[in-house]
């Protein structure tokens, strides 16, 4: 550490600690370090206090921090400390804190691996970068491939891009991107689309060489350089790629969590798909090769969409579908030679069982028999000098032969592979320069742990490291050297690590390698006779060599970044790459061809890139009959690692003949963690790819760089005014000579200042104390003004409170006082008030009490009496009741007693009865005397019927006796129940009467009670009533304000809800906008893609014409007035010239693409054969008006007598039509006269009425109708007539007639007089459909008068059943509506009458004029043909026209070529924008179409339109990058548009055109068509006008936006590093803010004068200004170092000052500074407190314009540049994306710069007369003549 360091050794300096977990830990000097001093008392971050014990040996101090201004710079080498822990922290911070994952480290790219997909690589992101310096833009590997692109062009050189890492790390995915930047930018040189086959040979080669490993899920298992050519225009034509070192290995071997080639997974999962049947595949599960490592998935990746896209690659490089089954095929059987099982026959053979499925479908697949392929397996062929044996190979043997086989295959097939990938990549076009992108694996992580084993692939890799390791230090020290001679510095020689001798000790003579192939050669070599050669030669003689203490089958080497133990076995196996030959021949017998292409001779095997084949462990094995060439092929067949060393030596050499290009890539963690970073791994990799070798370069001499400029930008603060001079390199010497006194520590360039390491910090520190110490008295002084002027604010509010206080208390005690008077009086008549209503209700009370109390105790005492009368008769009636039901339950009871007692008797003997007959003497006694009994039992059965008939008669006389008794009881009783009804009726009416006597009594003395009651009520009602009557007054007063509180809250209301339409109607009315603005600008888009395919057009067809002059010398090209770029209305000779040449330029035409050729030709045919169908039918019309003319001539007088009786009939049929108008009128009048008195109704006289007028109508329109039929036969008639007349007997005397017709004036008086019959003949057509039309309407009419009348009806009917008040609104309402629409359709048949009026006198006036020259010819005509000649009629009329100029142009046919040469092809802007009048041109045109438009010449008008079209895109096609031009013709076109506009008749146009104006209108062509084509031409105009202001702006945005000062010292210049930014200080040609104002006035006042639309010049300044928010906003977003809040402040100015110059120019409402809103809340962003979530709160609402992405990433790019700001938290920015997450936007990033607004073209109608008009002679318009 150096002196100065020491003295920096001062309490809070911070420094790094060396710490086991972290690698570097921060922490803070707590205690000032004197020299001599053991240990330094520190504090680390978490506030522990530690003692950190220095080395007693070298007695270095620690490592010093970086100021925080420097930490999280784009740039390493921009450190001031310069040593291992700042560049870790930095690119730490980078990491975790900012999200970024590319740093510079000088001239190497540190990309860390996300494990994440991020929005980066974007197209908008591949624009944004392309064309920028690499130092402007944050680090990206884009900006890398920028870097290389350009020096390509620049220097002549071809470059190099080199991608190393360890497996995980991202190479693949960087080196695609690389790929994917150069095609995205440079395109291609031909249709082939040769970048997207570049492309797509990055999915084929990640199939079959890439797989999982646990680093890494897409680990590129072998090395690349892909060399993409360029043209000499560098544009890409091709590829080639080399591949180095397959791990062969993996084939058949995979460790745990790992997988095979992901190739043979993406067939195992398209197994099911019915072209994979043949394969005989299943899961990946199922085969050997597939499952050793037990991942058979990767998460997020589907093989079978992979394979999708493996085979569209294989298709877009040409390799077809059989080929690519071949290669499925030979993957297949490589599986399933796998899964074939070899089983021991004894000790030392082996067997395959027979008929084994798995070698069976091999043998099927790639067509060899299953005799020779089991036999070879298991057997092998030893040769001597005069036998050959046969010799049975072991289980392990044979196996291991299967398994070299299946590797052999694999590399054959991996080889063809890339073979033919790079044969589709390759093109005819000579290459002119390429760029290399190298995918070279890196140190493998063996490298840093010992425990790992090394074997001979990891070999090969680090000797590859080891070379680019070498080549890399090389070009490292050789910029330095270069970028000190340049500054002319006085420098030593840098001391850095050559690992040369490490290098030699592999390669060179008796090297590993060398003797590693003298093993391989001798006939007993093996691993171990290996290892002892390697300790016997150079244990002892090379440092760099060692054996390890337990091994004697190992070696380690030191390589540069660490010792690498390496493993002895199998490499001699590895190294020989041998493979049993009888398999190889039997694989060359096989009936599948692509297997047979596969083993063919190493001379036709051969890559086209001419790569040494055999790389990566590629067998060359050559078979051979013959034995001597057979015994020298062994002889001279190289070793896997000579060949190895031979290719790599090509790569050094390809490598050292460019410009390399560094990109280090480095594996964050070990799990594959999303932004997680682990120093400790970070560190080893940093170590091992040489980022901290070139930092230990560049600290060794002058680290800090800074032009003088910048340095005193920077540090100006340090200098006092009498220390700046003139001469800024003198003040800089002066002033650091007097700021650092060691002359040691800086060096003098010629245009820089160079630092030594820890110089810039020093500077830094002193900056930051001036700059604080200015900030303390700048707060001191700010504080005081602020503490006084408070305090007198203060002062000022006490006394005028004091004063109000006082006022308000001397009012509040007056009026205290008055309220207290006032309280006592009305106190006073309140109480009397109060106590005389409480004595009158008192009173009331009482008597009412007195006389309810009386009434209540006289109703008790009757109901008293009541209640005892009525319970005696009650109890008399109960106690007989109860008397009868004792009775009837004792009589019932007796009987059911007695029915129980005899049914238990009954029981009791039937029991006894069955007891007897079930015993067995009482059957035999029954059996003995049964006879006896049954004749007893008959004599007993007999007596019993007769007893029984007795018993029934005395029954049936008892039964009669009974009836008689009991019929008589019943008459007995029906009397007794009459008595006592009687009786009951009689007590009843007494009682009644009782009742009735007792209510009357009540009902009196109720009545006297509610008499007095009433009396009292009344009188009491008059008091509530008056009572009432004054609350009421009251609530009426308070109705009324709230009335009006209603009424005022119902106009807010309604003033709200009508601002809420407002705003409704506002939001729709935005949204249609929006879609009308993205139909426009889809509609511009694709009108500007047409103009670019139209322009490649054009330009293929120069390049023909040209090849055709090539071929023939003497053709010329015409000077013809069809441009290179015709559109497509005339696509003419060229065509047929180009058909012509076609055979005399095959050869010419050869290098052209074949496909777009025929394309051409077949487009030439079709417009051809369109011209031929077009040049018929013109024809064929002219022939039929020919035809017209000659029957016109001769048949208009015969014609006229008709015409009129037409006409007559005309009139009439309109008279007739008026009166039915008329009619309807009376019928309208008299049924609103009528409808409110119901007179509508059936047989009211309306009705009537309308009854007599629709049969009346009816009538009318009966003889109409017939009227009408006999005017159709008639005309009919007619027209046979005329044409049997015309076939019979016209032709003869037509052509007798014409024959004479010699003179001119004839002629015209016959073309006259056409046109008078054509127009007659169109009028009467035209009135024909009139009156049909209007019969029609008629009939609808009175259709809808009927409907009318019936709707009357219902609705009278409907109303005469509703209340009066509902009839008269609902009248009324239906009234309104009726007038209503009444009214719509009349203004709407008024404006239908003014059009037709209008456009009738005009048609009258052109036709009255051409009938009277048409007269005239007549009469003229009738004179002789001498009499023609000696006095002619055009001369008289002259003058006359001369006077009644009409604003008209007229030229001849052949001065159109002229016309358009002069007045487009040949005019200069400038002097018609100066001296003329706006708009010329456009002008002029205009009255050139208004004449062919009077002489109805369509030829005419459709050629002059589509010559001024064309002659205006030859124009710009020729000067398009010139904005003058491109504007003065965006101008003229949009005049000549409004012109076509203003003067085509429609009424829209014409509302501000005066008369005269209107007398111009075009009268006979309707332009419609070619106005929208002029729209579109001016649509591209208006894009390229965008596009050339874009491209003078571009160059002036950022660096007047971003990088220059406009408010000079508020952004210091933060320290750079090796890749410097552009300066921002103002240099000779640096643009600034007034340079972007000068060319914004510049184009606004060249707008101007061109005579621009107004409503253009603000939608051109919107896209201006749309262009630099735009721009400058995606560079803020690129650029970290412009992320600060000085910066916000600068561009709030620069933004303030364009808002002025709108303002200035009148500009503010054109919508521009709207479009700069996302950059002003990007610069707010920046300047806004970034801490709290309140500020969370502002930002979010504050950023409206910005999308989430934006902002995120504004916030991740704050970098402070001074001391006094602070870092965004993550904490903070995880705040912002949580409250944003609910948007809905698009993740886009960057902003399109390359989006156009949908112009539109506001009608803008001139003003000036054409008749006005002068054409000044420096047009060389002569020819025209005024009319």
């Amino acid at each position: 550490m150096s002196s100065h360091d020491c003295e920096t050794q001062n309490p809070c300096a911070r420094v790094w600690i060396p710490d086991v977990e972290e690698v570097w830990k921060s922490a803070e000097l707590t205690k000032d370090y004197k020299s001599g001093d053991v240990s330094l008392q520190l504090m680390l971050e978490d506030g522990k206090n530690i003692e950190h014990k220095l080395d007693p040996k070298t007695k270095n101090l620690p490592y010093l921090r970086n100021p925080d201004i420097l930490v999280g710079e784009n740039d390493l080498t921009a450190l001031s400390y310069l040593h291992e822990p700042a560049v870790l922290h930095n690119l730490k911070v980078r990491f975790i804190d900012s999200k970024l994952i590319y740093t510079y480290c000088g001239i190497v790219l540190v990309a860390i691996n996300p494990y994440e997909t991020l929005p980066i690589y974007g197209t908008d992101i591949i624009n944004a970068y392309s064309g920028q310096n690499m130092g402007d833009m944050d680090p990206h590997i884009f900006a890398v491939a920028e870097e290389a692109y350009k020096q390509m062009a620049r220097d002549e050189r071809n470059q190099s891009i080199i991608v190393s890492g360890e497996s995980g790390a991202g190479k693949t995915v960087s080196a695609k991107y690389a790929m994917r930047y150069f095609a995205t930018v440079s395109g291609s040189a031909s249709e082939a689309n040769v970048e997207e086959k570049v492309l797509a040979s990055n999915p084929i080669m990640e199939a079959i060489g890439n797989a999982k490993t646990t680093r890494n899920d897409n680990s590129s298992r072998f090395g690349k350089y892909i060399e993409i050519g360029f043209d000499n225009r560098y544009r890409i034509i091709g590829a080639n790629m080399r591949t180095y070192l397959l791990e062969k290995s993996r084939v058949v071997f995979q460790a745990d969590e790992e997988r095979n080639y992901h190739i043979f997974y993406q067939l195992c999962a398209s197994a099911h798909l019915p072209e994979f049947k043949a394969l005989k595949l299943s899961n990946a599960n199922d085969f050997l090769y597939t499952r050793q490592g037990r991942s058979p998935v990767i998460d997020g990746v589907d093989d079978t969409k992979e394979l999708c896209t493996t085979r569209n690659a294989f298709s877009l490089l040409g390799i077809n579908e059989s080929y690519q089954m071949g290669l499925f095929q030979v993957l297949a059987a490589i599986l399933h030679l796998g899964n074939v099982e070899i089983k021991d026959r004894d000790a030392d053979s082996s067997v395959i069982p027979p008929n084994n499925r798995h070698l069976m479908a091999f043998c099927e697949l790639v067509g060899v028999t299953y005799q020779d392929m089991s036999q070879w397996l298991c057997h092998r062929k030893l040769k001597t000098a005069t036998e050959t044996y046969i010799k049975p190979l072991p289980r392990l043997q044979a196996t291991n032969a299967r398994d070299a086989l299946s590797k052999h295959i694999y590399a054959k097939l991996f080889n063809w592979i890339v073979e033919h990938v790079n044969k589709a990549l390759v093109t005819n076009v000579k290459q002119h320069s390429f760029i290399g992108v190298l995918d070279i694996y890196g140190f493998l992580a063996s490298f840093f742990r010992w425990i790992c084993l090394s074997f001979f692939e990891q070999f090969c890799i680090n000797y590859a490291n080891e070379k680019l390791q070498q080549q890399f230090n090389m070009h490292v020290f050789k910029l330095e050297q270069e970028e000190y001679m340049k500054e002319q510095i006085p420098w030593t020689l840098i001391d850095f690590y050559d690992n040369q001798p490490c290098i030699n000790l592999i390669e060179a003579k008796m090297g590993i390698l060398d003797l590693l192939d003298e093993e391989c050669r001798m006939p007993k070599g093996s691993d171990d006779s290996w290892a002892q050669k390697l300790y016997n030669t150079h244990l002892k003689t090379c440092s760099l060599f060692e054996k390890p203490r337990m091994s004697n089958r190992a070696f380690i080497i030191q390589h540069f970044a660490d010792k690498v133990e390496y493993q002895c076995d199998g490499f001699l196996e590895k190294n020989k790459d041998t493979v049993n030959e009888e398999q190889i021949n039997v694989m060359k017998a096989s009936k599948f061809n692509l297997l047979v292409e596969l083993f063919q001779d190493e001379e036709k095997a051969t890559s086209p890139t001419g790569q040494v084949q055999g790389t990566g462990g590629r067998t060359r094995l050559s078979i051979k009959p013959d034995k001597s060439r057979d015994t020298s092929s062994k002889e001279h067949k190289k070793t896997v690692g000579c060949q190895f060393r031979n290719s790599l030596q090509k790569l050094m050499d390809t490598l050292n003949a460019t410009t390399p290009h560094y990109v280090r890539c480095i594996k964050p963690n070990d799990f594959k963690l999303a932004f997680s970073f682990d120093p400790k791994r970070a560190v080893q990799q940093l170590r091992a790819c040489g980022v901290l070798e070139t930092i230990r370069i560049s600290a060794a001499g002058f680290p800090s760089r800074w032009t003088y400029q910048e340095f005193f930008s920077r540090y100006r603060v340090l200098m006092k005014q009498k220390d700046v001079l003139a001469d800024k390199k003198l003040t800089c010497k002066n002033v650091l000579e007097k700021l650092v006194q060691d002359q040691d520590k800086y060096q003098f360039g010629k245009t820089k200042i160079f630092f030594r390491a820890g110089q810039v910090a020093y500077l830094e520190k002193l900056r930051a104390d001036k700059l604080r110490a200015a900030c303390i008295r700048i707060q001191k002084t700010i504080r005081c003004w602020l503490a006084r002027k408070k305090y007198l604010r203060k002062r000022s509010a006490a006394i005028t409170i004091q004063r109000f206080t006082r006022g308000y208390q001397a009012r509040c005690l007056a009026k205290f006082l008055r309220r207290t008077q006032a309280a006592t009086i009305i106190q006073k008549y309140q109480r009397m008030y109060v106590e005389r209503k409480r004595y009158k209700q008192k009173q009331a009370a009482a008597l009412a009490m007195q006389t309810i109390l009386r009434a209540y105790m006289a109703r008790q005492k009757y109901q008293a009496l009541l209640r005892e009368h009525k319970a005696v008769i009650i109890q008399k009636h109960i106690r007989g009741w109860l008397a009868r039901c004792w009775y009837k339950r004792c009589l019932e009871a007796i009987v059911y007693l007695q029915c129980c007692i005899r049914r238990m008797r009954a029981k009791r003997e039937l029991k006894k009865l069955k007891i007897e007959a079930r015993s067995v003497e009482h059957f035999k006694k029954l059996n003995k005397g049964m006879e006896n009994k049954i004749m007893q039992l008959q004599r007993k059965i007999d007596e019993q019927s007769k007893e029984n008939r007795l018993v029934n008669e005395r029954l049936v006389g008892l039964e009669s006796s009974y009836t008689v008794e009991s019929e008589r009881m019943r008459g007995e009783l029906n009397r007794l129940r009459g008595v006592e009804e009687d009786a009951k009726n009689k007590a009843n009416q007494v009682s009644s009467l009782l009742e009735e006597l007792e209510r009357l009594k009540k009902e009196l003395s109720a009545t006297q009670q509610e008499k007095k009651t009433i009396e009292d009520w009344a009188q009491s009602y008059r008091d509530e009533m008056e009572k009432m009557v004054a609350e009421l007054k009251h609530q009426n007063g308070l109705l009324k304000k709230e009335k009006d509180d209603l009424n005022r809250l119902i106009q807010e209301q309604s003033q709200q809800m009508t601002e809420k339409m407002t705003r409704a109607i506002a939001e729709e009315t935005q949204q249609l906008e929006t879609d009308l603005n993205e139909e426009r600008s889809r509609y511009q888009n694709l009108l500007s893609e047409h103009l670019r395919l139209e322009e490649k057009y054009d330009d293929l067809k120069e390049e023909m014409a040209l090849s055709s002059n090539v071929s023939k010398p003497g053709h010329r090209r015409t000077d013809s007035t069809h441009s290179s770029n015709e559109s497509e209305y005339t696509y003419n000779s060229e065509y047929a010239e180009l058909e012509d040449g076609t055979r005399g330029r095959e050869d010419v035409t050869r290098g052209i693409d074949t496909s777009l050729t025929l394309k051409l030709q077949k487009r030439v045919t079709e417009l051809e054969q369109d011209k031929q169908l077009l040049r018929n039918e013109l024809e064929n019309r002219e022939e039929q008006l020919q035809r017209a003319s000659y029957i016109n001539v001769f048949s208009f007088q015969a014609r006229g007598a008709e015409l009129e009786y037409e006409s007559l009939k005309r009139q009439e049929l309109e008279s007739e039509n008026k009166k039915l108008k008329h009619d309807l009128e009376e019928m309208r009048k008299s049924l609103l006269g009528n409808a409110a008195t119901g007179a509508g109704a059936p047989g009211s006289p309306a009705y009537k009425v309308l009854l007599e007028q629709l049969n009346a109508s009816c009538e009318e329109l009966e003889v109409r109708k017939e009227e009408v039929l006999i005017l159709r036969s008639q005309l009919v008639s007619q027209k046979e007539a005329m044409h049997h007349k015309e076939t019979m007997t016209e032709p003869s005397v037509y052509k007798d007639d014409v024959s004479k017709l010699k003179d001119d004036e004839v002629k015209q008086a016959y073309v006259g007089l056409k046109d008078t019959n054509r127009l007659l003949e169109h009028q009467l057509q035209t009135q024909r459909r009139t009156y049909d039309n209007e019969v029609e309407s008629l009939r609808s009419e009175l259709q809808n008068v009927k409907e009318e009348n019936n709707r009357q009806q219902q609705l009278l009917a409907q109303n005469l059943q509703l209340p009066p008040e509902a009839r008269i609104e609902a009248s009324l309402q239906h009234e309104i509506t009726r007038l209503t629409n009444e009214n719509l359709d009349l203004m709407e048949q008024l404006e239908k009458q003014d059009r037709t009026i209008r456009k009738l006198k005009k048609q009258l006036k052109v036709y009255s004029k051409r009938i009277g020259e048409m007269g005239a010819g007549q009469t003229e005509g009738q004179t002789s043909p001498g009499q023609m000649v000696d006095e002619p009629i055009h001369p008289v009329n002259i003058p006359r026209r001369e006077k009644d100029f009409q604003g008209m142009l007229e030229y001849k046919k052949e001065d159109e070529m002229k016309l358009v040469k002069n007045l487009i092809l040949e005019l200069k802007p400038r002097g018609v924008a100066v001296n003329l009048i706006p708009g010329l041109p456009a002008y002029i045109l205009f009255m050139c179409l208004r004449h062919a438009d009077y002489v109805n010449d369509d030829q005419k008008v459709r050629t002059l339109l589509t010559s001024t079209i064309n002659s205006i895109k030859k124009i710009l096609k020729k000067r398009g990058d010139d904005f003058e031009t491109v504007s003065f013709w965006l101008a003229n076109t949009c005049r000549f548009l409004h012109c076509l506009k203003q003067y085509s008749g429609d009424e829209q146009f014409m509302k501000h055109n005066t008369s005269r104006q209107n007398e111009h209108c075009l009268s006979n062509f309707d332009l419609a068509e070619y106005r929208q084509v002029i729209s579109d031409l001016a649509i591209q105009i208006y894009q390229q006008l965008i596009k050339c202001m874009e491209n003078i702006l571009q160059p002036m945005i950022v660096s007047g936006m971003l990088e220059h000062e406009t408010i000079q010292g508020v952004s210091g210049v933060k320290p750079t590093g090796l890749r410097k930014r552009t300066s921002s200080i103002a240099d000779e040609g640096t643009y600034t803010l007034d340079s972007i104002l000068r060319q914004l006035s510049a184009f606004h006042s060249t707008m101007c004068q061109h005579g621009t639309d107004p409503e253009l010049i603000k939608q051109v300044v919107k896209q201006q200004f749309y262009i630099i928010g735009a721009v400058t906003l995606n560079n803020l977003l690129l650029r970290k170092d412009m992320c600060s809040w000085s910066k916000g402040m600068q561009i709030r100015y620069n933004v303030s000052q364009l808002e002025e110059w709108l303002r200035d120019k009148g500009l503010m409402t054109c919508g521009a500074k709207e479009t700069l809103e996302p950059l002003i809340q990007a610069a707010q962003l920046l300047q806004v407190k970034k801490k709290t979530d309140e500020d969370a709160e502002a930002i979010c609402s504050m950023c409206h314009a910005l999308t989430t992405a934006q902002i995120v990433k504004v916030l991740n790019l704050y970098t402070p540049v001074n001391e006094f700001e602070e870092r965004v938290s993550v904490a903070f920015i995880r705040t912002i994306q949580t409250r944003l997450r609910d948007r809905c936007e698009s993740p886009q990033l960057l902003m399109d710069t390359k989006m156009i607004y949908p112009v539109t073209f506001p009608f803008n109608p001139s003003c000036l007369a054409l008749e006005t008009i002068q054409i000044p002679s420096s047009l060389n318009l002569a020819f025209l003549t005024r009319v």
